[in-house]
């Protein structure tokens, strides 16, 4: 009997990091989000987010790569969004994606730092934040994605 469990730290940005999600309904996009991941199998620790990115806890079965993981979220998330009128504003997600494995040790951690995005955010922006993670795993400012 085989086992597996792939935790993954999941951020992705709106189109042009514009602030697209309004604060007052950002609940309802993860709840159109968790659907998504309960449909691929997945398991939510954690979702939250600013108006212009979001960041995901998330168990992925081995049955599924991460890269076609997150397409599903995006896409089926932005159709949706498309047509909400409490999202007027909206015009997708931002091409690519930042994942970062990490082990169950680290998933109180992890899902605390998520719960205090908006206070977080108040002393760092998300581009020096993530150009830090970068950094922090072995990745060269240098590399094609690296935000700039």
């Amino acid at each position: 009997m085989s086992f597996y469990k792939f935790t993954y730290h999941i951020v992705f940005a709106t189109n042009k990091r514009e602030k697209t999600i309004p604060i007052e309904y950002e609940r309802e996009l993860y709840s159109i989000i968790h659907h998504i991941i309960k449909k691929n199998e997945g398991h939510l620790y954690r979702i939250n987010g600013m108006p212009d990115h979001i960041h995901i806890l998330v168990d992925i079965p081995a049955t599924i790569s991460v890269s076609n993981f997150i397409k599903a979220i995006k896409r089926e998330s932005s159709y949706l969004l498309k047509t909400n009128s409490h999202f007027p504003k909206w015009n997708g997600w931002q091409e690519g994606y930042g994942a970062f494995t990490y082990s169950i040790n680290d998933i109180q951690v992890i899902k605390q730092y998520i719960i205090n995005q908006k206070e977080h955010h108040q002393t760092i922006s998300f581009i020096d934040e993530y150009r830090q993670w970068l950094i922090e795993m072995g990745v060269s400012p240098d590399e094609p994605y690296f935000p700039k």
